[in-house]
C-alpha cells in the first residue's frame, strides 16, 4: 500500500547566503509592509535608502561568522531531524520538511513549486516562530498564502499558528537552562535574561501578541525551572531606527546587572536556530559590553536547534495539526485566536 505524502512547511526569516545577498535581503526585509506599514511606492523608496546605509554595517555583522547567515543550513538539519522522528512513529507517512524563507532563498515560492512536484497529499505548515506576531508568523503565512496560489498548489493544509508555552518547548529550554545553571554555585551570584528580538511599541499597542507570548514562555520556562525563586527577567535586543521599542532592553540590563555584580545567564528566548542576533550580537557584542560593564560572568545558553524535546515538539505540533480542522493556536481555545492571518 502506497504510503500517503506529507510535507511540512518550516517557515523562517531566512538570511544573506553570502556578501552581496546581505543589501538584497535587507530590502526584501524592509519591503515587507508588515515591517514598514506604509504604502506603495513610499515604502519601497524607505526600504531603499534603510538597506543601502545598513548593507555596510551589516556586511561586518555577517563577516563575523563567515559573511553568511547560518540560518538556512540550521534549518535544513532542523527539517531532517522532525522527518527521521516523524516517519519513526508508528504512521504509514513519508515526510518531507521543505523550509521556507520570508526575505531570502529558498523563498515561499520557490518552496511552493517543490512541494507541488513532491505532490504530497496533505500540508502542515509550521512557524519556526514559537511566539505569533504579525511581522513574523502572519507575514510568512500571508506569503505562503500567495504563493500557493500563484503556483496552483491547492492540497489540504494545515497550521500552526504558535506554541510559545507548549510542554515540550518548554522543556527544550529548561534543560538547556539548567546545564548553564549548574555552572555556578548558588543562585545568589546569577540573574537569568531571558532576550527576544524587540518590536516596536506600536506594533504592540496595535494589538500585536507577540510580548506577551514571549512573557508567558518566559514564566513557563523559570516555573518549570522549579527550585526555588530566581533573579530573572524578560528583555529585548536588536532596536534599529528611532521609534520607541518595548523594553527592557537587553544591553541596558546588562550595564545594570555589571553595576551590581551580578553575573548573567542569557537565553536566546525566541530564537530556535543560531543567528547573527545570538552568534554576533549576544556572543560578541554584548559579550564584550558585559566585560566592559563589570559583569562577573556571561554565560550564554545555546539555542534550541536539534535539541531532543524541541524536536518532539515540533512533531507532536505536526500531529496534533493533521487531527484538527485546520488551525492550532493555544489562544483560540478562550475565543481570541492570534490572527485571522493564520486561518486558512
Amino acid at each position: 500500500m502506497r504510503k500517503r505524502k506529507l510535507a511540512v512547511v518550516l517557515f523562517n526569516l531566512g538570511g544573506p547566503d553570502g556578501p552581496d545577498a546581505v543589501e538584497p535581503f535587507l530590502f526584501n526585509l524592509f519591503n515587507d509592509p508588515a515591517i514598514i506599514r506604509v504604502p506603495q511606492p513610499i515604502r519601497w523608496l524607505i526600504a531603499k535608502i534603510i538597506s543601502n546605509r545598513r548593507a555596510p554595517v551589516a556586511k561586518e555583522i555577517y563577516g563575523h561568522i563567515g559573511g553568511r547567515s547560518p540560518l538556512l543550513p540550521l534549518t535544513e538539519e532542523q527539517a531532517r531531524a522532525l522527518e527521521h522522528l516523524l516517519e519513526s512513529r508508528a504512521i504509514p507517512v513519508e515526510v518531507r520538511a521543505f523550509p521556507a524563507m520570508r526575505y531570502w532563498k529558498p523563498f515561499a515560492s520557490d518552496t511552493a513549486k517543490a512541494i507541488k512536484a513532491w505532490a504530497p497529499d496533505e500540508i502542515v505548515l509550521l512557524p519556526l516562530y514559537p511566539q505569533y506576531s504579525t511581522t513574523t508568523t502572519a507575514s510568512s503565512l500571508l506569503d505562503w498564502d500567495k504563493a500557493a496560489k500563484a503556483v496552483g498548489l491547492h492540497t489540504r493544509t494545515k497550521t500552526v499558528c504558535c506554541y510559545p508555552t507548549d510542554g515540550k518547548f518548554i522543556a527544550a529550554h529548561v534543560s538547556l537552562l539548567r546545564e548553564a545553571i549548574g555552572k555556578f554555585r548558588t543562585r545568589d551570584e546569577f540573574r537569568i535574561l531571558f532576550s527576544a528580538h524587540g518590536l516596536p511599541k506600536s506594533v504592540i499597542e496595535a494589538g500585536d501578541p507577540y510580548q506577551a507570548q514571549v512573557e508567558a514562555t518566559c514564566e513557563a520556562v523559570m516555573q518549570a525551572t522549579g527550585g526555588g525563586p530566581f533573579d530573572w527577567l524578560t528583555c529585548f535586543q536588536s532596536r534599529v531606527g528611532p521609534m520607541e521599542w518595548i523594553g527592557p532592553a537587553t544591553d541596558k540590563e546588562i550595564e545594570r546587572a555589571g553595576a551590581e555584580g551580578k553575573s548573567l545567564i542569557v537565553v536566546p528566548i525566541a530564537f530556535v536556530s543560531e543567528h547573527s542576533e545570538t552568534l554576533v550580537e549576544l556572543d560578541i557584542e554584548y559579550a564584550k559590553l558585559a566585560r566592559e560593564s563589570g559583569v562577573p560572568t556571561y554565560v550564554r545558553v545555546p539555542a534550541l536547534g536539534t535539541q531532543k524535546e524541541f524536536i518532539e515538539c515540533l512533531a507532536d505540533l505536526v500531529d496534533e495539526a493533521r487531527a484538527s480542522d485546520g488551525l492550532i493556536c493555544p489562544e483560540e481555545a478562550a475565543g481570541r485566536p492570534c490572527g485571522e492571518e493564520a486561518r486558512r
